[in-house]
């Protein structure tokens, strides 16, 4: 009996049942439908959110502009591709010969045409998509290059060797290698498809005779090798403008052999490569390949001899032999576009010849900056504003914190600036404290720069919960930051009018256990109260919460990408960014202020700098800054300050640099998103100034270019350095010396400005030692503020250098440091505050070319053991020439160091033979120590002896004590005992003073 014969009438056998159910089952094709969708909406959902956040901030053309920029060059290049890649293959085909195979080589690539013919159509259409979207994502990277093309300014200035505008080396030039570079591209890939093709369905084959082409194949290869040719023509005729940039030489630009062989050979190259390119059209037509073959093997050996041999022969034996008879033209085009490019054409230069010998009463001509000589190193009292003003474990201060001015009483004065962040590691745990409670840090903190309290704490100018000072408090400045460096990564804020408040907002008061509550007003991010917003940052944050919780209302705002530099970075991508971004108060509101560049690596005959080498120092070495990135250029300008409202963070461009051609030409493409510099107010104005890695850059060129004369140049026996950071330790500690913001007057300066400064030394070759005296001190005048809204001051960006390369005898900041450590006084009265586990601190080294030489003052700072310490200003070292001062204040270093009266006023004259008194820190918040306090000491004696370096060694040791007692108090919130420490420290250093006015009497310091 078969199957059949127990299966009704008319039935199907069952698997043709199961394979026809599987066939017709919609679950996968539903499942792949399912999969597409979701992945498009996610993708999309992240284009929306985009957008939302640029319309929030007023920037979409920017979003707009990039990505429609973007979107275009990929098509286009898509197209280009895709297309050229396709028609070879499909002429390749088409024109394929028709034969019986004849050999076993033809009869396997007829098996191998049989294996591909059912995937023919779908290879040929999928090979060319595939390299067109590669070809696309590579050409929509070079968005910024195309578009400055098409919005390109004259810089009006022309080059020295085929007289074009510099436009055309920043903005044609790159273009041009790009559309050269892609079309090549397109060649060579159509070229290899083609051949490929050919090859497989026989238009070329390997026969005994030789190599065999159809004539199809032949006119094809032809073409696309002409194709080639003249586009290599093209190439090789802009290589010939591509040598101003080059950098292969000792100086960067076209040099002797450059423009005598380079250059010619170049253009000879280009007409032998279009005259090829006809024969290979020759040969197509006349069916022989010898011509074209003959020329090219030629175009080779032209391109080997003229392009490779001729260049070296001519750079052996002209060049070197005189080599500076040869390049001094070109070295002095180099010297010339160098300095214009990067600023250092106009720097005022003036003859320095200081002396050593400090003079009573030097100084009385240099009040404007001894009066405000910082002695408080913002690099090294983040630990004290954070023990003496974090007062929640909820808040922070950055590691390093930043210098301004202020205008204090009619003065304008130098302060040490931060602002209380929001700490995220010190919020309890859980979504809701993380980003719907928990959201904004409170308030700026600054310290005066010039002095500090008796007991060495920073003087606070604004300070506390709530914030109160010399620079505002909450009724007429917003100390509420919710966009900072330390942000959280998102917070939800705002609610509906009348509901109550739910952000932690700040401490009732300093000492309160009770939370103020608030609510962010305004906009200052995206809205997040419908469900379809609320969704898409789910998905963007990849949080259930934020799409669950009932927290989040129909008046909802999202905060993200909430760090200054990052906000800038997204509006305007076509900037480089200062490492420092720093907050001060604008209008009534904590502004975070950021320097823009505009860069270009195309400037003719300019030296190109790599920006990270460039801008590390010491700071950087460290992590408590950030170097710029590892970008080469060869032209930087200050083009854009941008400001970032901590409050709501909304951004401002403003064009600082209006005649910035490369601005211009942004300006052109972005014309919504910037403002001119007559739009900032005069309080903005005021709080702008020199950026420091601009600055940096510039040193760095300048310790070898403010040279120039040809000559001196070319032996480099005038060349500078920067000199290493003195105050580091450890051995080949080769990082060099930060430059320091100071308000200075400059020698011939009319007044005194608040400046970024460096100081130079003779030129290090790798491997020596450094002679480390002055050669040089370099002031940028940092002062933009008239007073008036929009007007920027004419002396602002004005570079100073005092040369004094000519007087070996002016002491350096290494010789400064070394004269410190030497000096006997000062290493007997250091080692007495490191007594006690205590460690002594070298504050920042600061040049000064005041009293007709040049100055150096250091802080010391002292700091304690224990978990609560931080540093505290026990002395000042003060050098001039030889002589040396140590002294509990500036004013008596500088009078140890004058004959007993440096006629200078400095900030801490008025502490000069204080007692210090009982400062009453408030409590610090956090963990307590471990550990008891110690026990009080007996009560020391009082009076003195007749030996007051003893007299000096035991108050001090009594100050030491003291002040670990009072620390260790102070941890534990025992405030009696503070107090009775207080009173001790205060009796110690009162003993401390007399000691050494009557030590200092008989032996000042140095001698």
């Amino acid at each position: 009996m078969t199957s059949g014969e127990d299966r009704p009438f008319g039935s199907r056998p069952s698997q043709t049942n199961s394979s026809s159910a599987k066939r017709r089952s919609p679950l996968i094709p539903t499942l792949v439908v399912l999969a597409v969708l979701v992945i498009a909406f996610v993708w999309v959902s992240q284009i929306y959110a985009d957008v939302l956040w640029y319309s929030q901030l007023g920037f979409v053309e920017v979003f707009v502009t990039e990505n429609l920029s973007r979107i275009g060059l990929f098509a286009a290049a898509f197209l280009i591709m895709g297309i050229c890649v396709y028609f070879s293959l499909r002429v390749a085909y088409r024109s394929r010969p028709i034969y019986a195979p004849d050999n076993a080589v033809q009869d396997n690539l007829n098996r191998y045409q049989a294996q591909l013919e059912p995937i023919r159509r779908l290879l040929m259409l999928g090979i060319p998509v595939v390299l067109a979207a590669f070809a696309g994502t590579a050409a929509a990277s070079q968005w910024q290059p195309v578009l400055l093309f098409f919005n390109q300014v004259p810089f009006g200035e022309v080059d020295p060797e085929f007289g074009l505008d510099i436009a055309f080396y920043v903005f044609t030039l790159p273009f041009l290698n790009f559309l050269i570079g892609f079309l090549i591209s397109v060649v060579i890939i159509s070229a290899i498809a083609g051949i490929l093709t050919h090859y497989l369905y026989g238009g070329i084959r390997l026969e005994e005779k030789g190599l065999f082409t159809s004539k199809a194949a032949r006119i094809h290869i032809a073409i696309l090798a002409a194709l080639f040719l003249l586009l290599q023509g093209v190439n090789y005729w802009l290589d010939r403008y591509a040598t101003l940039t080059g950098t292969g030489g000792r100086w960067d630009g076209a040099l002797y052999t450059d423009v005598n062989a380079v250059i010619p050979t170049k253009a000879i190259l280009a007409a032998a490569a279009i005259i090829v390119a006809v024969l290979f059209i020759v040969s197509a037509v006349i069916g022989r390949w010898r011509l074209p073959i003959i020329g090219t093997a030629m175009l080779i050996i032209v391109a080997i001899l003229a392009g490779g041999v001729y260049p070296w022969v001519i750079q052996r034996f002209q060049v070197v032999p005189s080599e500076f008879s040869r390049e001094e033209p070109f070295i002095e085009r180099n010297i010339d576009q160098t300095r214009a490019a990067y600023g250092l054409d106009e720097v005022e230069v003036s003859a320095y010849n200081p002396t050593d010998i400090p003079e009573p009463g030097a100084l009385d001509e240099d009040g404007e900056t001894t009066a405000n000589i910082r002695l408080l190193d913002p690099n090294l009292v983040s630990d004290a504003f954070s023990q003496l003003q974090q007062f929640r474990q909820y808040y922070q201060f950055p590691e390093t914190l930043n210098v301004d001015r202020y205008e204090i009483d009619g003065e304008v004065e130098d302060t040490v600036i931060a602002v209380r962040e929001l700490n995220t590691a010190g919020v309890p745990d859980g979504w809701i404290n993380e980003h719907v409670l928990y959201t904004h840090g409170y308030g700026i903190v600054a310290a005066a720069g010039s002095t500090t309290e008796p007991d060495g704490r920073p003087t606070f100018i604004q300070s506390g919960i709530p914030s109160t000072g010399v620079l505002g408090d909450e009724s007429n400045y917003e100390p509420r930051i919710y966009f900072g460096e330390e942000s959280p990564l998102y917070s939800v804020v705002g609610a509906p009018e009348g509901a109550n408040p739910i952000e932690i907002d700040r401490p009732q008061s300093e000492e309160s256990d009770q939370q103020s509550r608030s609510t962010f007003q305004g906009s200052g991010g995206p809205d997040v109260g419908n469900i379809f917003n609320r969704l898409v940052y789910a998905l963007k944050f990849q949080s259930t919460d934020l799409l669950l919780s009932d927290q989040v209302n129909s008046e909802s705002q999202i905060f993200y990408d909430r760090d200054p530099v990052e906000r800038v970075e997204k509006v305007a991508p076509y900037l480089t960014l200062d490492g420092n971004s720093y907050p001060a108060i604008v209008d009534g509101r904590v502004k975070w202020i950021i320097d823009g560049y505009t860069t270009t690596a195309d400037y003719p005959y300019s030296t190109q700098q790599e920006l990270q080498s460039a801008t590390q120092d010491s700071l950087t070495a460290e992590g408590l800054a950030t170097a710029l990135p590892p970008e080469q250029v060869n032209y930087i300008r200050n083009a854009v300050k941008a400001t970032v409202d901590a409050y709501d963070g909304s951004v401002d461009l403003y064009a600082w640099d209006e005649e910035d051609p490369i601005l211009k030409a942004w300006q052109n493409i972005y014309p919504a998103s910037m403002q001119p510099y007559s739009a900032m107010s005069a309080d903005l104005m005021a709080h702008v100034r020199y950026p420091e890695d601009l600055f940096k850059v510039q040193r760095e060129l300048l310790a070898r270019y403010h040279v120039t004369e040809t000559e001196p140049f070319y032996s480099n026996n005038e060349a500078w350095s920067v000199p290493n950071d003195p105050t580091l330790e450890g051995e080949a500690v080769s990082v060099p010396q930060p430059p320091y913001y100071l308000s200075l007057q400059m020698p011939e300066q009319e007044g005194a400005s608040f400046s970024l400064t460096t100081p130079f030394i003779p030129f290090v070759p790798a491997g020596q030692e450094a002679r480390n005296v002055l050669y040089g001190f370099l002031a940028a005048d940092g002062d933009a503020g008239t007073g008036e809204d929009g007007v920027k001051a004419d002396t602002y960006g004005t570079l100073r250098l005092l040369d004094s390369s000519g007087q070996d005898s002016a002491v350096g900041p290494g010789q400064a440091a070394n004269l410190f450590n030497s000096d006997t006084t000062v290493s007997q009265e250091l080692n007495l505050l490191r007594q006690g586990a205590s460690e002594v601190i070298s504050g920042n080294l600061l040049t000064l070319p005041i009293g007709g030489g040049v100055a150096y003052v250091q802080p010391v700072y002292v700091q304690s053991s224990g978990d609560s310490s931080f540093p505290v200003l026990r002395r000042v070292l003060v050098s001039f020439g030889e002589e040396v001062g140590f002294a509990p204040t500036l004013a008596e270093a500088l009078d140890q160091v004058f004959g007993g009266d440096s006629g200078a006023v400095t900030g801490d004259s008025e502490n000069v033979g204080e007692t210090p008194a009982d400062p009453a820190a408030p409590p610090v918040e956090g963990e307590p120590t471990e550990g008891e306090p110690t026990e009080a000491p007996s009560e020391p004696a009082t009076g003195g002896t007749d030996d007051p370096a003893a007299d000096l060694r035991a108050a001090l040791e009594d100050a030491n004590t003291a002040i670990q007692d009072g620390q260790e108090a102070l941890a534990d919130g025992d405030f009696a005992a503070y107090g009775e420490a207080q009173d001790r420290l205060s009796d110690a250093l009162a003993r401390a003073l007399e000691a050494e006015e009557r030590q200092s009497g008989a032996a000042p310091a140095g001698e």
